[in-house]
């Protein structure tokens, strides 16, 4: 039997057998892995008024960060599909380890942009395995495991300004070395991880070979082609205005309302965790109502909130990028398995292809709107950002393939 045959079988779910332990242990990981990297936005303040940096040499660190995970995703999501290794998502955690141990020393910018490379070499080899992991412990509830699983990330990124604002503020950048101690404990919980995936992988072995996964929906190859079209621009949408959130809301914040980096961290950690609390929602309302209707209602509901925030006072915007978290963050994981489903069987490039996007995107994002507000101001390119999230009339043409699968 070939690897792709076992993996197959070990990627198809036991019908109503949700392996919450697993999933769990993902979600942590997950927590562990993105609040390290949001170390790196939340720093931010700190690295600029040491070093003299500019919004476009901010822009440029979370570009060389993003690109160096998003380019890198698919293909290790591809690798995972056709050769899966068991304990890769420990490997890969070192990476990240060995970034924040860099990022906590670096001289200059050349170092910092090291630094962040190798973190985002880490998150490269972690999001498309572990997604994988996720469903096929999903027991068939695709929708409740992405959302455990995303849940954990959006958690840790929720936690990551935080930490930065009772830490690394101040205590200087040398703290940001205390992080690798979470690393070392995700290091330590992958490898267990690894373990009861490789059994998974081992009992496929013993089955006699399947037929590979067909897609059920029924849809021409034009009509997936035009789909993941589709969800690309809405990943743009979604996480180019993210970016204008997790890397300038506290500037916009201290500029348009003078308040302190720390408050303006605090309210960074408001937005984030909505977002964490609105990604649990999204995966299981798909299982329940269709992922379409998710994401329509996500990015398009989140229109009228974006569209107000640059206008109106501190408590409200506070109160609306609250909303803005809660609802726009729904999306992702409705998207993903939405993506899963229009090809079935290849799971790990297709969340490496989304998270690769999603980060890509969200570099590019950063680096444009530093390079805008260096030339306008803050105040502008979040007027400009608002209106991002209209571009979620578009999932109307997007095909009901849950709908398709039923008939």
């Amino acid at each position: 039997m070939n690897t792709t045959s076992v993996d197959m079988q070990a990627h198809r779910p036991a019908a109503g057998r949700t392996v919450y332990p697993i999933l769990f242990l993902v979600c942590i990981t997950h927590l562990l892995n993105d609040m390290m990297q949001s170390v790196i936005p939340a720093v931010y303040p700190l690295l600029k008024e040491k070093f003299g940096f500019t919004f476009a040499q901010i822009g440029v660190i979370t570009l060389v960060f993003q690109l160096t995970s998003s380019l890198l995703q698919p293909v290790a999501g591809r690798l995972a599909d056709r050769h899966p290794r068991p304990y890769s998502l420990a490997a890969g955690m070192c990476f990240t380890l060995a970034g924040l141990l860099a990022l906590s020393v670096a001289p200059g910018f050349v170092a910092i942009l090291a630094a962040v490379g190798l973190i985002g070499c880490g998150s490269s080899v972690f999001h498309p395995e572990s997604s994988r992991v996720a469903q096929l412990a999903s027991g068939g509830r695709k929708g409740l495991a992405q959302s455990i699983f995303q849940v954990g990330g959006n958690a840790g990124s929720a936690m990551g300004p935080l930490l930065a604002a009772l830490i690394v503020i101040p205590f200087g950048q040398v703290s940001i070395g205390w992080f690798a101690l979470a690393a070392l404990l995700a290091i330590f919980i992958l490898v267990k991880i690894g373990h009861w995936y490789r059994r998974q992988l081992a009992a496929a072995a013993r089955k006699s070979a399947v037929a590979a996964v067909t897609a059920a929906h029924g849809l021409s190859k034009r009509k997936i082609r035009t789909a993941f079209v589709i969800l690309g621009v809405l990943v743009f949408s979604k996480y180019f205005y993210i970016a204008s959130m997790t890397n300038y809301f506290t500037f916009f914040l201290m500029d348009k309302f003078a308040v302190s980096v720390q408050g303006a961290q605090y309210c960074l950690f408001a937005f984030l965790a909505a977002s964490a609390a609105g990604t649990f929602i999204g995966g299981p309302l798909g299982d329940r109502i269709g992922r379409k209707y998710v994401i329509w209602g996500s990015i398009l509901g989140a229109a009228p909130f974006t569209l107000m925030l640059p206008y109106v006072g501190l408590v409200w915007t506070i109160a609306l990028a609250v909303v803005i978290g809660l609802v726009i963050s729904s999306a992702f994981s409705a998207i993903l398995v939405y993506a899963t489903d229009l090809m079935p069987g290849k799971v790990g490039m297709i969340a490496g292809v989304f998270f690769g996007l999603m980060f890509g995107l969200g570099g590019l994002g950063s680096a444009f709107f530093g390079w805008l507000a260096d030339r306008t101001s803050i105040e502008f390119i979040f007027q400009i950002s608002t209106l991002l999230p209209l571009l979620g009339v578009i999932t109307g043409f997007l095909p009901d393939v849950e709908s398709r699968k039923v008939r």
